[in-house]
């Protein structure tokens, strides 16, 4: 598996929860739909305050643009875009971590 990955999910064992912005949206609905937002809203915003949401900007979202391995609906492509972000972003900062170490000087841009 790649370090990034193992990185990522080490924070969720840890308790840190990532997820597109998706999540929150998605609990609404559902808590609706059932007519539960009274009697569940406590424990939704609970749960959702617990997430660190990725937010849909277009650098997240530019992964839905590329084919995927297999078929796949709209919400999970805009999840895994989510996924992919987040990977990358780990990969960034591990480049970072190493150069660093390296003694490379970083200048921001």
């Amino acid at each position: 598996m790649h370090a990034s990955w193992w990185r990522t999910a080490s924070l969720a064992l840890a308790g840190i929860l990532f997820s597109s912005r998706l999540l929150e949206y998605e609990v609404w609905v559902r808590l609706n739909a059932r007519d539960l937002h009274r009697s569940h809203a406590n424990v939704a915003s609970a749960l959702i305050n617990r997430v660190t949401f990725v937010e849909l900007k277009p650098e997240v979202l530019e992964r839905v643009l590329e084919p995927f391995p297999v078929p796949v609906r709209t919400l999970d492509a805009l999840h895994l875009a989510s996924i992919a972000f987040l990977l990358r972003r780990d990969q960034t900062l591990e480049l970072l971590a190493a150069a660093q170490a390296l003694g490379v000087p970083l200048t921001a841009l």
